[in-house]
């Protein structure tokens, strides 16, 4: 099924900040914000096993339990399985987001890609989510962000395992649509040239902002558009760089992308844009995108996001973003194309 056609609104929730992303936050926060994005009408949920070793989609199913199921959806990833066995979380090798979840639960991390493996992953998510059947399952982080040079026999072995599973899932209907859920844009590349997998969109977080979009633009999205395959824009606020944050890509920005940064600001205070406006707007203008999902810890988060989506952003903004540099000269714009 097409992601365009599967997701009800093209504004999504992010869930990772629930798994404690960066910081603790309080029981009471986190449902507060959850409760936030479903009274503003939001009902596109996007989870991990890997969010906190579970905690994020503990907090979700508690948070959506009375809610009508038929309501929402829900996508979560598989790749990754949450053991009752814990273990030293400053000791866990999880590549370039090494710290982003030192706040979650010590619960033991498998990095596992098997047929076996995916359907355990489902059925343990379905547990926490406290629901019977989730929308869409990503393939979350077969990646260089990962596993470095050995992120192809990693994508290997989701290939012959996950990859299959997925598709009887969703060819027996338990699950509507699968793909894969990562930072990098190569995995994805990798997995359209393959004649065997049909996956039915991506969630590619991180590779189509502001502040990063040339290599998706050129390759991915054109490549998606053309087999009909949706993309769920994750990250579009670059982990908060964008909107003012110190991170960006989990770790502490650079001079670059800070000056980056400064120039769209003064671009966008000048036509009195906000910057979340700039960011979420962008990514939409894309015709392969299908929705965004800005994560969010806290309940007013929601609210921004919403409005930055409403706001009337002037054309000679993104006039003006594109005649100085600061976008790709080929990608499509608000008003522009």
């Amino acid at each position: 099924m097409s992601l365009h056609d599967l997701l009800p609104g093209k504004l999504g929730f992010g869930t990772a900040p629930l798994g404690n992303m960066f910081r603790d936050i309080p029981e009471a926060e986190a449902r507060a914000t959850v409760e936030a994005a479903w009274n503003d009408g939001i009902r596109y949920f996007d989870n991990a096993p890997f969010y906190g070793a579970g905690l994020a989609e503990i907090r979700m199913g508690d948070a959506l339990a009375g809610k009508p199921r038929d309501a929402y959806v829900i996508s979560t990833k598989v790749g990754r399985l949450v053991l009752d066995d814990v273990e030293d979380v400053d000791a866990r090798d999880l590549g370039e987001k090494g710290d982003v979840f030192k706040h979650g639960r010590p619960n033991k991390i498998v990095n596992d890609y098997t047929y076996d493996a995916t359907l355990r992953s489902i059925e343990d998510s379905l547990k926490r989510l406290k629901t019977d059947r989730i929308e869409i399952a990503w393939v979350h982080d077969v990646a260089q962000d990962f596993y470095g040079d050995a992120w192809l026999s990693m994508f290997e072995q989701a290939r012959t395992g996950a990859f299959r599973a997925l598709d009887r899932l969703r060819d027996e209907g338990v699950i509507k649509a699968w793909g894969l859920g990562v930072n990098r844009v190569e995995p994805i590349e990798l997995l359209m040239e393959q004649e065997e997998p049909r996956p039915d969109g991506f969630l590619l977080a991180g590779r189509y902002t502001l502040l990063d979009h040339a290599r998706a633009l050129q390759r991915v999205m054109p490549m998606a558009a053309a087999r009909g395959l949706g993309i769920v824009v994750g990250g579009p606020y670059s982990s908060g760089a964008l909107v003012g944050g110190p991170n960006f890509e989990y770790a502490p920005a650079t001079p670059q992308i800070l000056d980056k940064v400064a120039r769209i600001k003064a671009l966008a205070d000048r036509y009195g844009t906000s910057m979340k406006a700039a960011g979420l707007q962008f990514a939409l203008a894309n015709p392969a995108v299908a929705a965004v999902i800005p994560g969010a810890s806290r309940p007013e988060r929601i609210a921004e996001d919403r409005a930055a989506l409403q706001e009337q952003v002037p054309v000679d903004f993104w006039h003006d973003l594109r005649r100085e540099n600061l976008v790709h000269r080929d990608a499509p714009l608000p008003g522009l194309g």
